[in-house]
């Protein structure tokens, strides 16, 4: 169904590229109303755009998510805007450190959790905050990782960023399910996105060498495959699934 999402407020964080823009007008086609935040207002404009331009409804917030205030303006935002907050994707993210842990730069560690981590934090306080205030259900989607539950060695801030969303989002969902409030993450494997191209040119690696390690299928992932999830974590078919990390990485996981 096209309309599943119909009559839905919904939220993305990291809207403006990748994973992000693709949830946004997956979610979009399927009938809600998008806030697009981003850090690069001048990307989430271009993804109101396309939103416009396929017919939907759709509104660019600048925001950076490692900021409580500038969160809670945003959420003030997305109820100015369209009156309500039925669902949340958070999915801003910054690419993963690439040093060992005994050779870690700590300022780079910090940050990638204040980003990866500490945003996923914020957006949940105040996405449930304004949910609880409608008294009614709604829905939240955390974008975890493969690296969640299988890490790679060199990654140990991203890999300690990702294990923390999954708790996050198992112990949101413990907290307001008897509100009618669903908490869910999406582990993405290796997805074609600006920031899987910039680790391949960080570290040498071409997508042919580095895919059938990370696919059954010998392929990366498409954005808008993830972003199919995220959408129906979202939605109403979804309506018995809570607290659950669903992964979206060709058999990556089963290996």
């Amino acid at each position: 169904m096209r309309n599943r999402l119909d009559g839905k407020v919904a939220l993305v964080t990291g809207g403006g590229m990748g994973m992000g823009a693709a949830t946004a007008q997956v979610m979009a086609g399927y009938g809600a109303s998008v806030m697009v935040a981003d850090r690069n207002m001048a990307a989430a404009q271009e993804t109101v755009q396309a939103i416009l331009d396929m017919g939907g409804a759709a509104v660019a917030q600048s925001c950076d998510v490692a900021e409580e205030a500038q969160v809670a303006e945003m959420i003030a935002a997305c109820v100015a805007a369209f009156g309500r907050l039925d669902c949340a994707v958070n999915n801003a993210a910054i690419a993963p450190d690439l040093l060992p842990i005994a050779d870690a730069d700590m300022e780079v560690w910090d940050r990638v959790i204040r980003v990866n981590l500490r945003s996923v934090m914020l957006c949940m306080k105040y996405e449930i905050r304004q949910m609880l205030a409608q008294g009614d259900a709604g829905a939240i989607v955390n974008i975890a990782s493969v690296s969640s539950v299988r890490p790679l060695p060199g990654n140990s801030a991203y890999v300690a960023a990702k294990h923390g969303v999954i708790g996050l989002t198992k112990t949101g969902s413990v907290e307001v399910a008897p509100k009618g409030i669903r908490v869910n993450a999406v582990m993405p494997g290796a997805i074609d996105t600006p920031m899987l191209r910039q680790s391949l040119a960080d570290t040498g690696y071409t997508e042919a060498d580095f895919a059938p390690t990370l696919s059954l299928f010998g392929r990366f992932g498409r954005p808008e495959e993830v972003a199919e999830a995220s959408a129906w974590l979202c939605s109403d078919a979804a309506s018995y699934v809570t607290g659950h990390a669903l992964g979206v990485e060709a058999g990556y996981l089963t290996r």
